[in-house]
């Protein structure tokens, strides 16, 4: 067994720069579209803003002597329009208008809506029924004809074109954030607070709309452009804005007369619509990554499809020519800010065909980071293998293109996840679901797939298959659903299934079936498995051999029964010691004293000795080797439980 030189010393290469995760502004200036539409706003933003201090001339003042003037003429820098009015002065204060008009229309509209939209989904019943149906005759009309009633009703003007556009939008904000607190009003939190005494509006206010609050934000954002839009439409057509007053709306209209003759009249305006606009709109699109807490990750580009593999990265020769499944110093890392979390640090794996390989220890170790690099599924960003290989038989899953690892996934590795119900499509029937499976790498027809289908959920020993395929997920039992998981697991005679602690939400009888007939489905397809867990309860029932990892790292590996009865590292027996044995009730569980070290600050030396009784000073220092103990064991400890460690 070896590491990786890749993985850099425990102290010196592990010292990351501890700067924290990236805060919202950096967050935003990582996103260049946004960044860009930020900055242009912003200029747009000040020049209105400052536009009473600029020495600019009246914006309403007529010249006919200076009038359809062209742009870069001496005194006037954008020209004059068929009045002789300046251009840049009426632009610079329209620009300020469309601003004031746009954002008050999109907070009328936000305010109202959401109200709405908290209520109904809250309420519920009639109360429900009743806005909802009144939304819903609004949403009736089409929004523009509906604005043109509106501000026909109450009169030309800036602010009826204001209250028109803010009315057209309030049905928008209402049906987005009712759909959202519907959800959220059957939350546990709700009901908690429901039981603590709490009145409906202090819950309605205090628990439900700071979870909305981020998304109204974010519609906000992204739709205050098109406020600013509408109204400059409404203003084109002489019912915003009214003369001498300048918005960019009248301002566009005012040149459509002469766009053959003075086109400058109306491109300006046209053009600063297009920038205000395209501004907002970029700006409210990094505004809307930046408040998604999916996509903190210190990047705001959406994870790729298959787990980014670092092109410096030098490929191991494979070292065991019959095993199915050989990875050697596998090194993957998170890039978050400016800190790498070294989440899986120099780890070496086997598995022989018909193998069940057991991954122990706690959460955070690294074992489901592990199993999911095999396969390109840890998400970029922020995730990267950054060095190692893992060769599925003669080839190196890290080099071969995504095409190849797409034919890969599902029928030579597959994937068994801890919660079935997740992982089941819930709009979908467990056959449809089933056959997707198999025919995505086996060409057949339909009726030939539905056979294979039934005969899978047989195997995999569910009465009445032929029915259990018409039934939806939610239909199933927890134990039942995760045996349709194991079942598509098995749908293209896998060569590697990777258990990713498929037992955890599973009471004892039925963790109990799953793990029986995990362990006699792999002696009949001769599948190698790779079972992750924290429990050495489970590892006892059905792997042969076992690996312990803390921190990223393999710290014990070696067959199951002997590490079991003689553990080597320390770690390990502290596992092993919170494992209640049955017969044994006055055995004490011990749990382990405190807390494993974060992976973007590994100490020096050996990662588990702040937690070990038997640690020395010279576990601290330098890199401590995974080393032989014996025959097919190896242990990364200067002092191992039981006996030296002896050299490989």
């Amino acid at each position: 067994m070896s590491d990786t030189a890749a993985t850099g010393s425990a102290g010196g290469t592990h010292k990351a720069r501890k700067r924290g995760r990236p805060g919202p502004l950096r967050l935003l200036f990582n996103n260049t579209l946004a960044t860009t539409g930020l900055v242009v706003l912003a200029a747009i933003v000040l020049a209105a803003l400052a536009a009473p201090l600029l020495p600019l001339p009246d914006p309403d003042v007529t010249a006919p002597a200076d009038r359809l003037i062209r742009p870069l003429a001496e005194g006037h820098l954008l020209g004059t329009d068929a009045l002789g009015r300046d251009i840049l002065s009426r632009l610079v204060w329209g620009t300020r208008v469309s601003l004031a008009v746009g954002l008050s229309a999109t907070l009328i509209a936000a305010f109202f809506g959401s109200l709405i939209g908290l209520v109904a989904g809250y309420a519920g019943g009639r109360t429900d029924t009743l806005l909802m149906r009144g939304i819903d005759m609004v949403m009736a009309f089409p929004y523009i004809l509906l604005a043109l009633a509106i501000v026909a009703a109450l009169g030309p003007g800036l602010i009826n074109a204001l209250y028109a556009i803010a009315v057209i939008n309030i049905p928008f904000f209402a049906r987005n954030i009712r759909g959202i607190t519907i959800g959220l009003s059957r939350r546990e939190f709700v009901d908690a607070a429901r039981l603590s005494g709490k009145s409906n509006a202090a819950i309605l206010f205090g628990e439900v709309l700071p979870n909305v609050l981020p998304v109204i934000i974010i519609t906000m954002s992204t739709t205050i452009g098109w406020m600013i839009l509408e109204t400059a439409g409404l203003s084109f057509l002489g019912l915003g804005a009214q003369p001498p007053q300048a918005d960019l709306g009248s301002m566009l209209g005012d040149g459509r007369k002469i766009l053959f003759t003075a086109p400058h009249v109306s491109i300006i305006p046209g053009l600063m619509i297009f920038a205000l606009v395209m501004s907002i709109n970029l700006f409210g699109d990094g505004v809307r990554d930046v408040l998604d807490p999916r996509l903190k990750s210190g990047a705001l580009t959406r994870p790729v499809a298959r787990t980014a593999v670092d092109p410096k990265r030098e490929a191991e020769a494979r070292r065991h020519s019959g095993s199915v499944l050989d990875v050697i110093g596998l090194n993957t890392q998170f890039h978050v800010g400016g800190d790498i979390y070294r989440a899986v640090g120099g780890v070496d794996l086997q598995l022989e065909p018909g193998e069940c390989l057991g991954i122990v220890g706690e959460s955070g170790s690294g074992k489901s980071v592990t199993a999911m690099s095999l396969m390109g599924l840890v998400p970029t960003p922020p995730g990267r293998i950054a060095a190692g290989s893992a060769w599925l038989e003669e080839e190196d899953l890290f080099s071969v293109d995504d095409e190849r690892i797409r034919q890969l996934r599902g029928a030579d590795v597959s994937h068994v996840f801890q919660d079935p119900l997740s992982t089941l499509h819930p709009l979908f029937t467990i056959g449809d679901q089933l056959t997707e499976a198999i025919m995505a790498h086996r060409p057949m027809r339909r009726s030939q797939a539905d056979e294979k289908a039934e005969e899978l959920l047989r195997l995999v020993r569910i009465t009445n298959p032929a029915e259990r395929l018409k039934v939806y997920p939610h239909e199933l039992s927890g134990g039942m659903r995760q045996r349709v998981c194991i079942a598509m697991a098995l749908a293209n005679d896998a060569k590697v299934i990777i258990a990713d602690e498929p037992t955890t939400a599973l009471d004892v009888t039925v963790q109990a079936q799953i793990l029986s007939l995990l362990d006699a489905l792999r002696r009949e397809s001769n599948a190698a498995i790779l079972f992750i867990t924290h429990d050495f309860g489970v590892v006892s029932a059905v792997c042969d051999r076992v690996a312990v990892m803390y921190a990223g790292r393999i710290v014990e590996t070696g067959g199951t029964e002997a590490v079991l009865a003689r553990p080597a590292h320390p770690y390990t027996g502290k596992l092993i010691d919170c494992v209640p044995v049955l017969g044994q009730p006055g055995r004490r569980l011990d749990a382990i004293e405190g807390r494993p070290p974060v992976v973007n600050a590994l100490p020096a030396g050996c990662a588990f000795a702040a937690r070990c009784e038997r640690a020395e000073d010279d576990c601290r220092q330098g890199e401590i080797p995974l080393t032989a103990f014996g025959e097919g064991r190896a242990v990364r400890c200067l002092h191992p439980l039981k006996g030296e460690a002896v050299d490989a």
